[in-house]
Order: structure tokens, then sequence, then C-alpha cells
């Protein structure tokens, strides 16, 4: 779980896990946080990894410190429903599960057509693109992470990096939704954000540096 600042977010996020047999270790990879986010870390029992800032940095830092055959990512502001955890048994027992890697369903923590519209839009971008980003979680054996080369230490798009390096048919949806965070949305837009988002994507198709998309994504 990569973090920056999530000192109020992070609590919530360390709960879902709690008490859940499945998870052998929670690591939270923090990029160098000035508010509480240490101190909520230890307190919700995790095993904190400092690392460069960056969420590729972060994550690649907390998967180096896990020791686990199965490896599942999960940003600070989100966190799993009830009943993630035999969704992800489920997955994992699957035929050839340790070849594949498995997203959650994006469900945002807010009311209204427009979250619902953009979860759908999620939804197909998935599906079609097969384009998951971080804030769905990914559930990946070990092994095929490091054959993939696992995340890059990029400032931005690391996400998109690694599901490109998959590719959409070792990309599989897992039967349980991930609660994200509206609160960008709801700051910048349900149409300005996705179009912000979109550009930045267009901006990597096209080759331009992560480094440069990040200045843009803010």
């Amino acid at each position: 779980m990569p973090t920056l600042d999530a000192g109020e977010t992070l609590p919530t996020a360390l709960a879902a896990l709690a008490g859940v047999d499945l998870i052998r270790e929670v690591i939270v990879a923090d990029g160098g946080s000035c508010d509480n986010t240490a101190a909520m870390a230890r307190a919700g029992g995790a095993h904190l990894v400092a690392a460069p800032r960056g969420r590729g940095s972060q994550l690649a830092a907390g998967a180096a410190a896990a020791r686990a055959p199965w490896l599942l990512f999960l940003h600070a502001d989100c966190r799993l429903e009830p009943g993630w955890a035999a969704a992800a048994r489920a997955f994992m027992a699957a035929p050839q599960a340790a070849s594949r890697a498995g997203y959650f369903r994006l469900r945002l923590d807010a009311a209204g057509n427009a979250a619902r519209r953009l979860e759908r839009v999620v939804a197909w971008r998935c599906r079609v693109l097969g384009l998951p980003y971080g804030d769905q979680g990914l559930l990946i054996a070990r092994g095929l992470y490091d054959a993939v080369g696992g995340f890059a230490a990029i400032p931005l798009m690391e996400d998109v990096d690694l599901a490109r390096r998959l590719g959409r048919c070792r990309l599989a949806p897992i039967a349980c939704a991930c609660l994200a965070s509206a609160r960008r949305y709801d700051r910048h837009g349900y149409w300005r954000r996705p179009l912000r988002n979109l550009m930045c994507l267009s901006l990597y198709f096209a080759g331009v540096a992560p480094r440069h998309i990040a200045r843009l994504y803010g």
C-alpha cells in the first residue's frame, strides 16, 4: 500500500484488511509523509517501509519487502468491500490463476448519476482495453509479478505500464468491488477530471515521459 500524507484514510483501509486470514502481512510503503501516516500504519499493525516518493517506486519497494507467494496492491484511499477475501480465494483457486492478475470492480464512495456513469466507463475500459487502474487493486502471483518485471519506478502511469506488460489476456476481474474515494472527482468535476486523465493517458501512449505527465496530472 503506497502512502503519502495518508493519515486520514489509512486507518479505514487497514481496518478492512484486519483479521482476514488470507492476509499474511500488510506492508505500507511510505514516500516521506509529513503527517501521522507512519503512526497510523504502525497502529494498524502494518510493516512500514520507506521508499522514494512516487507510486511506482513505493509499490516496487513494498513488493520487494513482501515474502508471500501472492501480492495484493491497494491504494490507501481505497477499501475492499465485504466478501472480498472469498472472491480472492476463488480467483486464486481457479485453473491457471498464477498466470493471471486480478482486479476489482471500481465503486466510488459517492452518490449520484455522475459517479455511477464513471463506474460504467471504468468497467468498459477494463473489459475492452484491458486497463484497470491502481484504485481497483491488483492481485497477482509473485512469480508472474517478477516475470513481467514488476512495477516500474516511475511517478505516474505505473498501473498502466504494468497492465500493458501483462496484456489484456492475463488480466481478469475479481467478483467483488473496491470502494475508492471520490474526493478528486468532487473537487475537479466528473467531466473535467476524467478528461484530464484521458489526456495523460494519451500522452503516455504517445511516448511522453511519465515525469512530464505528472506535472499535468497534479
